[in-house]
């Protein structure tokens, strides 16, 4: 368990706080680069890390990132006109570049003077990668690169991106993603039927004919792997082994052909968390199957209210459980998409932020324990004046989940390190 201390300073995120700070020197996933599809596109609002932001395409495509209020008299700059080079306030016109300065004061006699004074109350620098918008909120003298993530390198028909709000703290929300004893009872009897598409590591037999999987966990340049033994033969382990990316990106165990998948939680306050979950495969375009399988909301993915980014299968509904389903044995939990399954369990752990003090961790809580422990290291240094290693080098991003069965004397750093190892 976590102490009283060590569950707020992992949780808050509000501004000022230790976490927020961490998050602040990393780049972050805030849009799908659909959502600013074209040139002078509408603009649209990003609530990020405790901040109110509004998000624009420009004229020449380059994505700005301000402050959402106009620094003349606060006026939401969501409302603006997106025109010729820059987003004009729609209450006096005042217009502002993706850098943030004042390019235009029309309604005063010295606005071409004034305008070299006035900048927008922050901006921050914002790019497209791999389908999605990402911006730094840091110290610009800290500017870190951008993680290298495989998905980043491929076509865009080799990518499917979906962006999801949830309602609780980004840490309860991330936690499943390095729990790998829950996927055998959580999602047991949740797979996709023969000849659809796999769902990485919840097929295999040797989830549910051994649910007390043995740790081994190593802390790497990246942040942590995660590595979950299980007894396969009598000659053979099943391995499979999360890659879990400072500060809260997951590469979900996948075996070697199967599509690999990333989740990516991002604050936006204490108690509400954006979610990206991106599936990829390496070497060749998704097939219409796949893609039908990701977006019609079936087992694997949740249905979604239209014209949002909320789930169909939510809170206020119970996730549209099934009891009879769930009596009957065809789902151990009723609930339709394994992604409510996770959210029906981690979005109320006791509240939107789980006190971590009362609870009583046993040995299969042992990746958590370590993630835990990564992040509070991190943001203590942090405290201390020690800027996160891991946001200084994108290439220690470019690594890949497992899900694979290895003789019993061949260890994981040898059978295992090719497929670790991204190759786009």
């Amino acid at each position: 368990m976590l102490s009283t201390e060590d569950n707020s300073l992992l949780t808050r995120v509000s501004k000022g706080t230790a976490m927020n700070n961490l998050f602040r020197r990393f780049w972050l996933p805030v849009l799908l680069a659909a959502e600013l599809p074209t040139p002078d596109c509408p603009p649209v609002r990003v609530r990020v890390l405790d901040e109110e932001l509004v998000a624009f395409r420009d004229t020449n495509g380059r994505v700005g990132l301000l402050d959402q209020r106009c620094p003349h008299r606060h006026a939401n700059l969501f409302w603006g006109r997106n025109e010729d080079g820059g987003l004009r306030c729609v209450y006096h016109g005042w217009k502002f570049d993706v850098t943030g300065r004042c390019v235009d004061i029309p309604n005063a006699i010295e606005g071409e003077s004034f305008k070299e004074k006035i900048h927008a109350f922050a901006a921050y620098p914002a790019v497209d990668n791999g389908g999605l918008i990402w911006a730094y909120l840091g110290p610009p003298e800290l500017e870190p690169q951008l993680p290298h993530f495989e998905f980043a390198h491929v076509a865009d028909n080799q990518r499917f991106v979906r962006k999801m709000l949830l309602p609780g703290n980004y840490l309860q929300i991330m936690e499943g993603d390095v729990d790998s004893s829950h996927v055998s009872f959580l999602h047991h009897a949740g797979v996709a039927p023969k000849g659809v598409m796999k769902i990485a590591g919840a097929a295999s037999p040797y989830m549910v004919l051994n649910r007390q999987p043995h740790w081994e966990i190593e802390n790497t340049d990246y942040g942590v792997r995660l590595a979950a033994r299980r007894d396969a033969e009598p000659d053979t382990y099943y391995w499979r082994v999360n890659q879990w990316c400072m500060p809260s990106y997951a590469i979900i165990a996948a075996e070697a052909e199967a599509l690999i998948h990333i989740n990516i939680r991002v604050p936006v306050s204490d108690t509400e968390t954006m979610y990206f979950r991106l599936w990829w495969h390496p070497e060749r375009p998704l097939t219409e199957l796949e893609v039908d399988e990701l977006e019609s909301g079936g087992v694997i993915m949740p249905d979604m209210i239209p014209g949002t980014f909320l789930t169909a299968e939510n809170m206020r509904n119970d996730y549209l459980i099934d009891r009879s389903k769930q009596g009957s044995g065809a789902s151990y939990t009723g609930i339709k998409s394994i992604s409510a399954q996770d959210f029906a369990v981690q979005e109320d752990q006791g509240g939107p932020i789980m006190d971590r003090s009362l609870e009583h961790l046993v040995s299969s809580d042992a990746a958590i324990i370590a993630v835990r422990k990564r992040l509070l290291d991190a943001t203590k240094a942090l405290a201390d004046g020690v800027e996160p290693p891991e946001a200084a080098d994108g290439d220690l991003y470019r690594v890949r989940s497992l899900d694979t069965i290895l003789p019993r004397d061949v260890p994981l750093a040898v059978g295992g390190r090719d497929l670790m190892t991204a190759r786009v």
